[in-house]
């Protein structure tokens, strides 16, 4: 008897090996089809989220919404999404770290990230990126330059990120231990209000994706120090790496599509299936492009694979800082 996952890999195949846009418009579902986004609206999560419901519409459903439930770090959507109709109405889109990193960064969680969830498939990869705003002066043009500036302004030397215990806030704490000095985290409710204090003057440097700082950094309003990448962003090519400055920091994620355990693998395939044309259409990569975003797929076994292997990265790095999450 087939298990769950390999139940839907088939139905994957199944509808894989039909002839293209015809046999997915046949497997729509007949229903308003929800994305439910765990961060403000502006936000670089919320922005690929309707680029991908865009690309998904006339293939997985014909009325596709999106909608912000921004709260608790991301786990309130998280949460809506578990308790949601198994029917594929419903379905969750997140950067990985409420699955991979919270395990370990919250003292409890009200849902289970291996059991409770399909992992249908990754939508856009990326990384993250050091940038700093006007409370930095004007000659801190490295990244070497602003471990200086940290140690020089200790009091000062405090990183915004986009919420308590996710991958930007264990980026600090990587990037401190690396660099032997102390940052401290200050956590945002997304990447659009931490922007806007780091434009403003309120807080002097930001760890975010290039997806939520590239429009800024062109603009000239931040300045971006360094990327998290193993490479250089093609989206930000004249920004070196923080692993090219000397500091061991790699850090690149995935934003992806869950549904609820118990949604019929048909529903699953059929939504994985399309996430997949999807990533693959000049449509979605050219308007990923203009956020600083590439598309990224992988099956739905390889996806739960990389979620398991990021679990078990991380749940040392966080050991190792001490900090556990209450709320």
């Amino acid at each position: 008897m087939l298990n769950r996952r390999q139940a839907l890999g088939a139905a994957i195949g199944t509808i894989a090996a039909g002839s293209g846009a015809r046999r997915a418009r046949a497997d729509m579902i007949d229903k308003v089809v929800h994305v439910i986004v765990g961060f403000p609206a502006g936000g670089g999560t919320d922005i690929v989220a309707r680029v991908l419901a865009d690309a998904l519409t006339g293939t997985y459903a014909s009325n596709i919404i999106v909608e912000d439930k921004p709260g608790a770090s991301a786990r309130l959507a998280v949460e809506y999404v578990k308790n949601a109709p198994a029917d594929g109405s419903v379905i969750l889109f997140t950067p990985d770290f409420p699955f991979t990193l919270y395990p370990s960064s919250f003292k409890s969680l009200n849902y289970d990230p291996v059991n409770d969830f399909i992992d249908v498939a990754p939508a856009a990869k990326g990384m993250l990126t050091l940038v700093v705003g006007s409370a930095v002066p004007a000659n801190v043009k490295t990244l070497a330059d602003f471990i200086a500036w940290c140690k020089a302004n200790a009091g000062k030397a405090n990183v915004a990120d986009t919420s308590a215990g996710g991958t930007p806030h264990f980026t600090t704490v990587m990037l401190a231990h690396e660099a032997g000095i102390t940052l401290t985290p200050v956590h945002y409710r997304g990447g659009a209000p931490a922007m806007e204090d780091l434009i403003g003057g309120h807080v002097p440097a930001s760890i975010n994706p290039v997806s939520e700082v590239i429009a800024f950094a062109k603009a000239g309003s931040i300045r971006p120090l360094a990327v998290t990448g193993e490479k250089r962003s093609p989206f930000l090519p004249d920004v070196p790496t923080m692993k090219e400055q000397g500091f061991n920091v790699v850090v690149e994620s995935y934003s992806g599509v869950f549904l609820p355990a118990k949604t019929p693998p048909p529903i699953a395939g059929a939504l994985g299936y399309a996430v997949r044309q999807a990533t693959r259409s000049k449509q979605m990569i050219d308007n990923l492009a203009k956020f600083g975003t590439e598309p990224a797929y992988m099956s739905t076994d390889d996806f739960t694979a990389w979620i398991k292997e990021e679990i078990a990265r991380w749940g040392p790095v966080v050991k190792a800082s001490g900090f556990v999450a209450t709320e």
